[in-house]
């Protein structure tokens, strides 16, 4: 994904982020569970999904957490992914969105 980084912080916690510090998906080793953001008005309907739970601490924030083995398809997972990495894009100042945004 476009400026994309990952980083290892807290212990092995594998940590996807953009414009230096801004999160859109944790993956914690230890666990196999992988935690992003989901769009607000989709949120409800994902914890609703077997295997999905709001994820501790960022849950205020429309992010969800899953454990291995992913109850998503692939498919499905990268285009989410995709989506968490442009909802924190959006959040950012325009000149910093620039070249970070996805081709439609």
């Amino acid at each position: 994904l476009p400026g994309a980084r990952e980083d290892y912080k807290w212990g092995g916690v594998r940590v996807f982020s953009i414009a230096g510090n801004k999160m859109f998906a944790v993956q914690h080793l230890r666990g196999d569970s992988l935690a992003f953001k989901v769009d607000k008005d989709l949120f409800l309907g994902h914890v609703d999904r077997p295997g999905i739970h709001p994820a501790p601490y960022l849950a205020r924030a429309q992010w969800i957490i899953m454990n291995t083995p992913y109850p998503l398809g692939a498919e499905e997972l990268r285009g989410l992914l995709q989506r968490s990495h442009q909802l924190v894009v959006s959040k950012l100042p325009k000149r910093t969105q620039i070249g970070l945004l996805l081709e439609d």
